[in-house]
């Protein structure tokens, strides 16, 4: 049975998230669509000034970004696809749109099963090196936490597990604001913290959010256009 990712790693927890949220959560491969969310963030980006001059160095890798600024536009796109080695996945492409420049942010969460559990992992960046564990939660209110963890690096043939006082955690929290907008629009807040240096990135803002079928009506399971294909795939966990 084709069941979107986040409703496999919830199972019965799904039911209690927001309708919109839901709906958000439940692009599967095939469908023939894709989701587009089209916003402001209030605030994004590194607010460390002496940081930035690093993540500059990495900001080709496509996941982090030396900019911070505020009520900065920006754009997702959801894909729904089978990856390469066969997992149910999901690819968010971000573009947000600084004044100077747009910069790109961009991961495929996939689906594995360990040890009889299902669970999530979240492959980061053009190259896809950096890949975490994905935890969720659902808050009494039914918006969806997540927790991005126990971080490894893949450096060509070796796995590089980053120690607890190196590694740095990724919060996140999705949710639906019926009061935001006309209309109600979907809100999101992530912090990524490391314990040495404190805050390195953050995100928040909302966004309007819509399904669009795929040109030329491709319904195949593992479609994924081009542009939002990766430079590498990954299938380590």
């Amino acid at each position: 049975m084709n069941v979107p990712i986040y409703q496999q790693a919830l199972g019965r927890e799904f039911s209690r998230l927001q309708p919109e949220l839901q709906e958000y959560f439940s692009l599967v491969p095939g469908s023939g669509q894709y989701g587009v969310g089209e916003g402001t963030f209030d605030v994004v980006g590194c607010r460390q000034r002496w940081l930035r001059p690093l993540l500059r160095v990495t900001g080709g890798e496509e996941a982090f970004f030396p900019e911070y600024g505020e009520n900065v536009p920006f754009r997702i796109e959801n894909h729904a696809h089978q990856d390469p080695f066969g997992r149910s996945s999901l690819t968010a492409r971000r573009e947000i749109r600084f004044p100077a420049r747009t910069r790109l942010f961009q991961d495929t969460t996939s689906v594995t099963n360990r040890g009889g559990t299902t669970q999530l992992v979240d492959y980061v960046g053009r190259y896809r090196r950096l890949v975490t564990d994905l935890n969720l939660s659902v808050t009494a209110a039914g918006s969806l936490r997540g927790v991005s963890e126990a971080s490894r690096l893949f450096l060509g043939p070796l796995r590089v597990p980053l120690p607890a006082g190196l590694d740095a955690k990724a919060y996140a929290e999705q949710w639906w604001d019926p009061a935001e907008g006309s209309n109600g629009r979907h809100r999101i807040q992530v912090k990524v913290i490391q314990p040495q240096i404190g805050l390195v990135l953050v995100y928040a803002g909302a966004f309007d959010y819509r399904l669009r079928p795929y040109t030329g009506g491709s319904s195949a399971q593992s479609f994924l256009p081009r542009y939002a294909q990766p430079d590498r795939w990954e299938n380590r966990v």
